[in-house]
């Protein structure tokens, strides 16, 4: 038996007279199959004898598959992600790539992307890259940083920023609250003779917890303004 590609050394055979012995057939190493090598030696007297050697070309190697590019790739949440795919090679020649999986640009996550080649003889061959979609990108406010409110009353207004994940709302201080969802309120409802401007901070923090910041004043006016 020998491997497809390698080198095959006929052994030969010898006569018990020693008589020239003459072989006949050849081996393909690089053709899997089946190939008879055949002996014969002739004495003096005409007298012929042969014998037979069977030589079995077989391929038990899987193709060596090879990706192009890294096996670990990086992509930014709702960016394209384009494959760089993979080759393989092997003794019988020529192979196709089977690729498998999907990358979700849109979610965060780690994905795998296999490719398998087959050869002639079933020999699999498979090699994965890891694809991780992350986002590092932080929230981006989109409402103004001042307010306005009217004395008495607890609402204000709400808050926004644009991210391509969920965005949680949190507030510094005690005088305004906020909501999850970005509903800027009044702790207590104010007082226009008593204080008139409001300042916090406002953390936008997205679902991979990249965060931002946006200083914002709340001016208080009184009802007779107003009317």
């Amino acid at each position: 038996t020998v491997e497809l590609g390698s080198s095959y050394t006929d052994a030969g055979a010898t006569s018990d007279g020693g008589e020239t012995v003459t072989s006949s057939g050849t081996v393909d190493i690089n053709t899997v199959g089946t190939y008879t090598i055949t002996y014969s030696a002739t004495d003096a007297a005409g007298n012929t004898s042969t014998a037979s050697r069977t030589v079995n070309v077989v391929d038990t190697t899987a193709p060596v598959v090879t990706l192009t590019g890294a096996a670990t790739v990086t992509v930014e949440l709702g960016d394209t992600y384009t494959d760089l795919g993979a080759t393989a090679t092997d003794a019988s020649g020529t192979m196709t790539i089977v690729t498998t999986g999907t990358v979700d640009v849109n979610t965060v996550g780690s994905y795998t992307i296999t490719y398998t080649s087959t050869d002639a003889s079933g020999n699999v061959g498979t090699v994965t890259r890891t694809v991780n979609v992350v986002d590092t990108t932080a929230p981006v406010f989109t409402s103004s940083a001042i307010f306005s409110a009217v004395e008495n009353q607890i609402s204000i207004g709400t808050v926004t920023a644009t991210d391509l994940q969920t965005v949680t709302f949190t507030i510094s201080g005690s005088e305004l609250e906020i909501t999850a969802g970005g509903v800027l309120t009044f702790a207590v409802a104010p007082d226009y003779e008593t204080k008139t401007t409001y300042t916090a901070t406002v953390t936008a923090t997205d679902a991979s917890s990249n965060s931002s910041t946006q200083d914002i004043t709340v001016n208080v006016t009184n009802d007779e303004d107003d009317d």
